[in-house]
């Protein structure tokens, strides 16, 4: 028998996770000149830069021309691996948002609309949007928040396209920065 949260509790969870969120973006815009620190540390660094990068809720942090440069220092499959691997797992702040304003959103009507697209197209969307670089993901993993579209889907979807993207700027990077350095001589 499942248990039902009092509404009073959840409505406290959710501000709760919307300040949590509002102060990881924070924290995260503030620090992010020292990127470069993370360098040392190879793919665990490479894995925290991108979730980094993901965590930050509609102000962007240029997570992928780190993964691009790091694709020529280190292995690029695995540069991809963990890129996409921390990508993914940052992108749970826009969700998490999504998810603490869900009792807002339930006045709106746009709120039936991203239940509704969820629900038909949320895997193909959310795998699409992550596959290619735009600003608009951190829409994308509000809206699933929003929708209560399931977490678990939510993950696979978005872990399969940022790794897929991860891997191809990696090996971009491999190979344009060797093809740039081919043409200087070097």
């Amino acid at each position: 028998m499942k248990r039902e949260i009092p509404s009073r509790w959840m409505s406290l969870v959710r501000v709760l996770l919307l300040l949590l969120v509002v102060g990881i973006t924070v924290v995260i815009v503030a620090n992010r000149e020292r990127v470069r620190e993370f360098e040392l540390l190879g793919y665990p660094g490479i894995f925290l830069v991108a979730a980094m990068g993901s965590a930050t809720v509609i102000l962007p942090v240029p997570h992928l021309a780190f993964t691009f440069a790091m694709g020529n220092v280190f292995n690029p499959w695995l540069v991809g691996l963990a890129a996409g691997t921390g990508d993914t797992l940052g992108e749970m702040s826009g969700y998490l948002a999504g998810f603490a304003l869900e009792d807002v959103a339930n006045r709106a009507r746009i709120y039936r609309y991203f239940e509704r697209w969820m629900e038909q197209n949320g895997l193909v969307t959310l795998f699409l949007l992550a596959l290619i670089p735009n600003p608009f993901f951190d829409l994308a993993s509000i809206a699933g928040g929003l929708a209560g579209f399931p977490v678990r889907k939510f993950l696979v979807a978005t872990w399969a396209g940022k790794t897929l993207k991860a891997i191809i700027i990696a090996w971009a990077g491999y190979y344009g920065v060797t093809w740039m350095l081919s043409l200087g001589g070097g």
